[in-house]
């Protein structure tokens, strides 16, 4: 007899690679890996809440690898890619002939994470229907296939993930708050990239290193510049923008550093992000400019002044006000 087929899970476009641990070395990773090994050992429901992109799913799944199913399947599900009725056949499976197109038996999301994790990703993106049947499998531990009247016993940990208010979502009455309380008994936030700016090289290293891996070359590494760039932007995409700069500078760079003006442009502006007032005086900045324009023309100050915008004699000008070497180069 045929076995019921997985619905398997998308996979997202630029997602950031797996990995088995929580990248960071910051204060706040520190703190969240602890908790993290300490919720492992448990089956409770963990409910992760944190901005898209902050490492919601890197936190799932080092909580699957430090618990007791860390040998079984962890089945990480987008709520917000399907839709009601194709979800609902998708997370709890269906039997043949269930619905049209239904040519054989399949064992849905959760089946497949029997003795094992289910991660569900933006789980405030489900409908009060899918709300309402994931509660009852929670309740029960056991799930009812699309077509089908028998329930099937499941022994699964899971794990939910949102960056939306589920308590004002239960206020204007689009999220089940029986459904809240069951999924939130062991919240955990993971704070936005731009909060942790100590795990941005780490994380960093990482992608790189995966990414050479995945190109079959040795892995690039940052200049000096550069590492300052990702560390001083803001990040408002969190991990998931990081890796995609990241993959952006590795396929784009002509060397095996990326410098700075390899990355995308808006790092390109580090010096101005972050800045402290008091670090932003008018020459120091005019200064950087000028010889980040000389680097990139090789010290042709003719080319340097057209990329600066400048008439030829007001850059010698300026380049002597500021003490800078007519060669181009650094004192």
């Amino acid at each position: 007899m045929r076995e019921p087929e997985i619905a398997t899970p998308q996979l997202g476009v630029l997602s950031p690679p797996k990995t088995d641990d929580f990248i960071g070395e910051s204060a706040t990773v520190v703190a969240l890996k602890t908790a993290a090994r300490a919720v492992a050992v448990r089956r409770s429901t963990v409910l992760l809440t944190g901005e898209t992109g902050s490492g919601k799913e890197m936190l799932a799944r080092y909580i699957h690898n430090h618990s007791n199913r860390a040998d079984k399947p962890f089945i990480p599900v987008d709520c917000s890619t399907f839709s009601e009725t194709l979800f609902e056949s998708q997370l709890f499976g269906h039997v043949k002939g269930a619905f049209t197109g239904a040519v054989r038996d399949t064992l849905g999301f959760v089946r497949a994470a029997d003795g094992g994790t289910l991660f569900l990703d933006e789980v405030g993106e489900l409908t009060q229907n899918l709300q309402s049947k994931f509660l009852r499998v929670l309740q029960e531990r056991a799930v009812v296939p699309v077509g089908d009247s028998i329930a099937v016993p499941v022994d699964l940990r899971v794990i939910c993930a949102t960056n939306r208010d589920l308590r004002n979502m239960i206020t204007e009455k689009t999220f089940r708050q029986d459904l809240y309380f069951r999924l939130n008994v062991l919240p955990m936030q993971v704070p936005p990239l731009r909060e942790r700016t100590d795990d941005i090289i780490p994380l960093a290293e990482f992608f790189l290193a995966r990414q050479g891996e995945l190109d079959g070359q040795q892995s690039k590494t940052l200049s000096e510049h550069a590492a300052e760039a990702l560390v001083r932007y803001s990040w408002p995409g969190n991990i998931r923008e990081l890796f995609n700069v990241l993959e952006h500078a590795h396929v784009l760079s002509a060397g095996p550093v990326i410098q700075v003006n390899e990355l995308p442009h808006p790092l390109q502006n580090f010096e101005f992000i972050g800045r402290r007032v008091d670090d932003l005086n008018l020459e120091s900045v005019e200064r950087r400019t000028i010889l980040e324009a000389l680097k990139r023309t090789h010290n042709n100050r003719a080319a340097a002044s057209r990329l600066l915008g400048l008439d030829p004699r007001r850059l010698n000008r300026r380049m002597v006000a500021l003490k800078l070497p007519l060669d181009g180069r650094a004192e």
